[in-house]
């Protein structure tokens, strides 16, 4: 039975195999500290696997083989039209809270970017559901330090939506 909302991390780990068949080594290498995902969100090599397992038990990812090569072996995955359904629904999804941007919004437009999705569909809709916040934006008086963070940290948000925008235009 699938569980109805599963972490970032498997939500991650879901997104990389379903960019083709692939084993977890080759996933957790990605989400290293030093990996394309991992500069943006890391995941230590344990809970990738973790993560792996709990897709393959929730019947979106599968295995199908063993990779090539020497070495240990490697048992290959493969998303399963679930996981590629649900995969697809993810990274189309804007996210929540401007808290989110820094993390999943940024891993997303990546994951979209690796696999050759346009970003101008989640940018515009991630821009229109933090509109309403940006017109209700007050001005700030000097000493209130957290609602000029929240004011600063909106408009930064929607210049960076706005560049993503005007770079794939």
């Amino acid at each position: 039975m699938t569980r109805n909302d599963p972490v970032l991390a498997e939500k991650v780990c879901l997104a990389l195999v379903a960019e083709g068949p692939t084993h977890g080594w080759a996933v957790s290498a990605v989400l290293a500290p030093d990996g394309e995902i991992g500069r943006i969100w890391s995941l230590s090599r344990p809970l990738t696997y973790r993560a792996l397992d709990q897709l393959a038990v929730d019947g979106l990812i599968k295995k199908v083989g063993t990779a090539p090569g020497g070495g240990r072996s490697r048992t290959l995955l493969d998303v399963t039209p679930v996981g590629r359904e649900r995969n697809g629904e993810w990274l189309n999804e804007p996210v929540a809270l401007p808290k989110d941007v820094r993390t999943e919004l940024l891993v997303k437009l990546t994951l979209r970017t690796r696999v050759g999705l346009p970003l101008e569909s989640l940018v515009a809709k991630q821009r229109a559901l933090f509109a309403p916040l940006l017109r209700g934006l007050p001005s700030v008086e000097e000493a209130d330090f957290v609602a000029s963070w929240r004011r600063e940290h909106l408009l930064a948000i929607d210049r960076f939506l706005e560049s993503v925008e005007g770079s794939n235009a």
